[in-house]
C-alpha cells in the first residue's frame, strides 16, 4: 500500500547550502532503497516535505525526521493512501521557495510566502504539484543523471 505524506518543520541552524547538501546526500543515499519518492521545499528556516512509499517506509522515515537534530516544530500536515505517486521521479526533489513567483504563492497561501503552518494541507500538497508541473523542481546532478 502507498501513502503520501506532507509535514512541515523548521530548521534549528540557518539553512547553509552545506545543510540542504546534506539533507539531499541523505535522502538520495536512502530513498531509493526504501522505495521513498517525494519533493523538498524550503524558503528562510522552513521546510515543506512531501513524502511517498510504503507505509511502513514512510511512517518509519517521519519518525527519523522528528529526531533529527536540524529541525523542530515538526507539524503533520496531510496523510493519505494514494493509488498512485505524484512524486515518482524524484528520491528527493528540491525547490527553494525564494525562487519562486509570489504569484505562485499568492495562490494557495494569504501571503504570498511558503508558511505551511499557515496553508491547509490540501494547499501545501497543490502548491507542489504545480512547482512539478512548472518544472520548479531541481535535483542533485546525481539524481538527475537517471532521468
Amino acid at each position: 500500500m502507498l501513502v503520501r505524506l506532507l509535514y512541515a518543520s523548521r530548521a534549528r541552524e540557518p539553512l547553509s547550502a552545506d545543510v540542504l547538501d546534506a539533507i539531499l546526500d541523505t535522502s538520495l543515499a536512502h530513498n531509493p532503497r526504501h522505495g521513498i519518492t517525494g519533493v523538498l521545499c524550503h524558503s528562510n528556516s522552513i521546510f515543506l516535505q512531501a513524502l511517498e512509499g510504503s507505509r511502513e517506509a514512510v511512517s518509519r522515515l517521519y519518525l527519523n525526521i522528528g529526531r533529527d537534530a536540524r529541525h523542530h516544530d515538526v507539524v503533520l500536515l496531510h496523510y493519505e493512501e494514494i493509488a498512485e505517486r505524484a512524486f515518482s521521479g524524484w528520491s528527493m526533489g528540491r525547490v527553494n521557495a525564494d525562487k519562486i513567483n509570489a504569484a505562485t504563492l499568492l495562490k494557495y497561501s494569504a501571503q504570498g510566502e511558503l508558511d505551511p503552518y499557515r496553508m491547509p494541507g490540501a494547499a501545501s500538497l497543490a502548491l507542489l504539484k504545480e512547482l512539478i508541473a512548472g518544472a520548479s523542481i531541481v535535483g542533485r546532478s546525481q539524481e538527475r543523471s537517471r532521468h
